[in-house]
């Protein structure tokens, strides 16, 4: 029987980095293991996969640092590699990506759908791959609202940033391949710290909030931004990680497209409640409207001032809901659900708090 060969874009990335300490959780018999790196990020992969050899007691050989590119052709892997890795990888994970919704549409272009259409050719390649896991994301519908489900994938007629768009193009490119390969799309809703310890690796989505929160905590009172009727679909990372690994290796989950979101989502509004409770042990008095935190926040200063992106408070508004049955029904046998936001919220607040003047979490707002 051929060993598991592993394959990671994104790494030493924090998901990315996660998921390979859950895949060697669930493969007792390990396999090996190949991160593609950026040649910039090489001494940050060195030191992350340290960390990982020693907690896992791995042998050096079985953790592999390959330098590349999804941006190139064939990824920039030298052609001696791409020998070894044609003959040994059985399960690729691209991760790779920007995740900033700010980013602006020529970087998002190049990373996002040109770097997953070399992926995919580079994938084509493998005679031996058992599994090709893609991360998108939940909001490749952009604009479209109502109920939204995993079996679809349809072109919507505007989106609200090129974040959303380039993933929704990179995964259309995935989604031809699905004849061709045993595929497998993971669709994250927005991902948040682990529900048990709060980690993350970065402060944006729902940590734009509690950094508005804490810049104005001197206010005699604080208002609430909108009517916030929209459902705000925020998910743990130990979930997505747990739930990937897991369908990863699931045979009826090859060709298949999941929504790895909160099934029992809570409105802006209430989510905005249970960070200002925790953090400040306060309610909001009075409302902001949103068109105005929006012109507000169109002022550079402003959102630097409160280390808020305007893009995020379109999330506020837009009426879409996830439904992600097909993965509750593939997930059910493994016992791995998705937690209450509110279950989360102590060691969420918590971390940020130890963390929110590091300048390592904070996003750069532009």
């Amino acid at each position: 029987m051929l060993e598991k060969g592993f394959f990671f874009t994104g790494f030493p990335g924090f998901i990315c980095n996660q998921l390979i300490r859950e895949v060697l959780k669930r493969n007792n018999d390990n396999g090996t293991f190949y991160v593609l790196v950026l040649p910039d990020m090489v001494e940050k992969a060195i030191n992350e996969s340290t960390a990982i050899i020693s907690e896992y007691g791995l042998e050096q050989s079985s953790f592999n640092i390959i330098v590349g590119d999804i941006t190139k052709p064939f990824l920039a892997i030298t052609d001696e590699v791409q020998e070894v890795l044609q003959q040994r990888v059985t399960h690729v994970f691209h991760l790779a990506a920007i995740y900033d919704l700010a980013v602006p549409r020529d970087i998002a272009q190049r990373v996002n759908v040109n770097g997953t259409e070399n992926v995919n050719e580079w994938v084509k390649r493998l005679p031996n791959l058992v599994r090709y896991i893609y991360f998108s994301t939940a909001y490749v519908v952009g604009n479209r609202e109502g109920t939204l489900y995993e079996t679809e994938l349809i072109a919507p007629s505007s989106f609200k940033n090129h974040y959303e768009e380039t993933k929704y193009e990179a995964e259309v490119l995935v989604e031809k391949l699905k004849s061709e390969v045993p595929v497998t799309i993971i669709r994250p809703g927005i991902v948040k710290g682990h529900s048990h310890t709060g980690e993350t690796i970065k402060f944006d989505g729902p940590y734009f909030i509690m950094n508005f929160m804490d810049r104005l905590k001197f206010l005699p009172l604080i208002p609430r931004l909108g009517k916030g009727e929209a459902y705000v679909n925020l998910v743990p990372v130990d979930y997505i990680i747990q739930a990937t690994t897991y369908l990863s290796q699931l045979d009826k989950a090859s060709g298949k497209t999941y929504h790895l979101t909160d099934p029992h989502p809570y409105r802006a509004s209430e989510i905005y409640e249970i960070i200002m409770q925790e953090m400040l042990n306060k309610k909001p008095k009075g409302m902001v409207p949103l068109k105005l935190g929006k012109w507000f926040l169109s002022f550079k200063p402003v959102r630097k001032y409160l280390g808020v992106e305007k893009e995020a408070l379109d999330y506020f508004t837009w009426q879409g809901s996830f439904d992600c049955t097909q993965a509750v029904t593939d997930l059910k046998d493994s016992e791995i659900s998705c937690p209450d936001f509110k279950d989360g919220m102590k060691p969420m607040a918590s971390f940020y708090l130890k963390q929110k003047d590091n300048p390592a979490f904070q996003i750069k707002i532009l």
